[in-house]
């Protein structure tokens, strides 16, 4: 049975300073997406459990693959954010992604301001994210909601804002909007663009 594993981060825990400070880099990666790892990891092992024992209940096997869904979830948004981001990143995307952009949000600031909004505002803990949407074949905003993907849609992140309080607080407070200002600053758009020629088979 395949497992997951936390990946490494493409540059260290220091590399996003001042933006993100080496102590929330670490928390982060480390701690909490490892634990979303090792939460996938036990779960799957105890629905294989269940299933060889047939010991499956509904209510049993609901509350495993919702926490399978979290922790899955978790895992795939948190490995997105790293690769999204770049000491070396910021500025705006060029080319295709550009083009895109400009075609379905009216213009880079226009989606800029409708991401950061998006993250800003999320109710609770979740993700502001760009993705393609494969039936209307476009580009769009969505919230989601602490790790649960909204499935209906078929969507393919590209870039993702983690707008949980773990990835800011320490260092920001309360004020959500200063962290999502930051991140702009970080965004590796040649990570962003790949997702997107993945995502629409260019």
């Amino acid at each position: 049975m395949g497992t997951y594993s936390l990946p490494d981060l493409p540059y260290d825990y220091s590399a996003l300073a001042p933006a993100i400070t080496p102590e929330i880099l670490e928390l982060h990666h480390a701690k909490h997406h490892a634990a979303y790892v090792k939460g996938a990891n036990d779960t799957l092992e105890q629905i294989a459990e269940a299933r060889n024992r047939d010991a499956f209940t509904p209510a049993g096997l609901v509350g495993l693959e919702k926490t399978f869904a979290f922790n899955l979830s978790g895992h795939v948004l948190h490995s997105i954010f790293w690769q999204n981001l770049s000491p070396d990143g910021g500025d705006r995307p060029d080319g295709v992604l550009a083009t895109a952009i400009d075609e379905h949000f009216g213009g880079f600031e226009a989606f800029k301001k409708q991401l950061t909004v998006a993250t800003t505002s999320v109710q609770g803990s979740g993700w502001g994210v760009l993705a393609w949407e494969p039936v209307g074949k476009r580009l769009i905003v969505e919230q989601v909601y602490d790790h649960h993907g909204n499935v209906g849609q078929g969507t393919t992140p590209l870039l993702v804002f983690d707008a949980w309080e773990h990835a800011y607080y320490l260092q920001y407070r309360n004020v959500r909007p200063d962290y999502v200002t930051k991140l702009w600053n970080l965004v590796n758009w040649t990570d962003v663009a790949a997702r997107h020629a993945a995502a629409t088979g260019a």
